[in-house]
């Protein structure tokens, strides 16, 4: 990854390696370009020349669009304005983006005053398209990798305290252990209804009934209620 290289940088300098990422930035400057690369763990720079790669390598080069996902296997070097590269000896498309990112333009004024261009801010669009959001705002992308590091201390606490994970039922015959409308469906082979369950509670009790101490679960919800940012008719509690 691209923060592997960046935290090793010593040990790897001067060594080959294979990235791979969603190119985000294309800066050509006649036969040769710097490419920005970015991966799980952040971006890292691609460094490319006519004379490295070849006629038909860097014909592909000129094919490439913002939202590609490339590989690049070459020397890692820095830059002479200290910026830590991958300068390319082979380029591989991967993965064509056939419909082009809104990729966020920041432009800073004489006063060092920044004004943003293409944001992808509409709300509406962001929670639509969330795969977009999480590509251009990697704030939000922030949100899912500790929403899971959350869950995850959760779950060592428990397991540490002898607590034991389970799961139970979401399609019961009879809901109950909260107050609220259930989504209803229809089991065919028992010819019963069935449904969606609006709270756990109630079968872990009967865990704690058949002798277990503890018992957890993180477990998915659904209420058929009315619905906001803060309140989803289907939402996970532990």
């Amino acid at each position: 990854l691209s923060e592997d290289i960046k935290a090793n940088f010593e040990a790897v300098e001067g060594q080959t390696v294979s990235i791979a990422g969603r190119l985000m930035a294309n800066r050509g400057m006649g036969k040769a370009a710097f490419l920005d690369l970015q991966d799980p763990a952040g971006r890292i720079q691609g460094f490319l020349r006519q004379n490295d790669l070849g006629e038909e390598g860097f014909a592909l080069y000129k094919l490439l669009d913002i939202g590609d996902i490339v590989g690049i296997t070459g020397e890692v070097f820095r830059t002479k304005t200290g910026e830590i590269s991958v300068k390319a000896q082979t380029l591989v498309l991967l993965s064509k983006s056939l419909r082009p990112l809104p990729i966020v333009k920041e432009k800073e004024d004489e006063s060092g005053e920044k004004t943003v261009f293409d944001a992808f801010a509409d709300k509406e669009l962001r929670y639509r398209q969330r795969y977009v959001d999480l590509v251009v705002n990697p704030e939000v992308r922030e949100v899912f990798v500790k929403r899971s590091a959350i869950i995850g201390e959760i779950r060592r606490q428990f397991a540490d305290n002898g607590w034991l994970e389970v799961e139970t039922p979401i399609l019961q015959p009879i809901y109950g252990g909260a107050s609220a409308r259930p989504f209803k469906t229809h089991h065919n082979a028992l010819d019963m209804p069935l449904y969606l369950r609006i709270a756990n509670e109630l079968y872990l009790k009967r865990l704690i009934v058949g002798g277990f101490d503890g018992v957890f679960e993180f477990a998915k919800d659904f209420r058929n209620e009315g619905m906001s940012r803060f309140h989803n008719p289907e939402f996970t509690q532990v």
